[in-house]
């Protein structure tokens, strides 16, 4: 099962990009911790961070995992960038996009893409963690990079993350996009800062 999720910072200021840097590093750690492959394509942005990104969940509890992110994300600290402003709430947005047309025609150039594997870890016993057999795939133009785990074999991990990389360049490709995908860019603007998602708190974004 895939899943696409939208992070955006909607309009907010640097305290909202570094928010949703923030959200993504956890987002990363939960998804590993659950056993699922996460993908991430960063969109345009600042020293502080990006203002939208698009995850790209894959496994077989990608869903569930994505439900625990949606809606509203609130982040309750002093701003590292104004240390003065008395504001103390920043907001970020994460939305379920649709699935993507059917990547018909898209194709990687062999020497654009770049392999290494690694032992697979998570469900799978004592087999899979003495084989091989995951895939890192790595757009070295882009630095855009998939993990595959999937399969039984490096074969079809290696099959899986080039499909896989297709998509998240293909996702890239929307975030910088300058109107030409108004359903994706009018998503910014749905940035709820009612009762949020989740809430975490201080420079170490603990939840609360």
């Amino acid at each position: 099962m895939t899943v696409r999720l939208l992070l955006t910072s909607g309009h907010g200021p640097a305290e909202c990009r570094i928010a949703l840097a923030k959200v993504l590093v956890r987002m990363e750690r939960e998804a590993t911790g659950c056993g699922l492959d996460l993908d991430v394509a960063i969109g345009p942005g600042d020293k502080h961070g990006p203002s939208s990104a698009i995850a790209v969940i894959n496994g077989e509890q990608a869903f569930a995992f994505a439900r625990r992110w949606l809606g509203s994300i609130l982040w309750v600290a002093q701003s590292p960038v104004r240390p003065h402003h008395k504001r103390k709430n920043w907001f970020i947005g994460v939305l379920e996009l649709p699935a993507p047309p059917a990547l018909t025609g898209t194709t990687l150039e062999a020497s654009d893409v770049r392999f290494e594997t690694f032992r697979a870890g998570g469900p799978g016993g004592q087999h899979q963690n003495k084989t091989e057999s995951a895939v890192r795939a790595i757009h070295v133009p882009s630095g855009l990079a998939v993990v595959s785990r999937d399969g039984r074999s490096q074969h079809r991990n290696k099959a899986l993350a080039l499909q896989r990389l297709a998509a998240l360049l293909a996702a890239a490709s929307d975030l910088n996009l300058k109107g030409d995908r108004q359903d994706t860019h009018a998503s910014h603007h749905q940035l709820e800062r009612g009762s949020p998602a989740r809430r975490f708190e201080g420079p170490a974004f603990n939840e609360a």
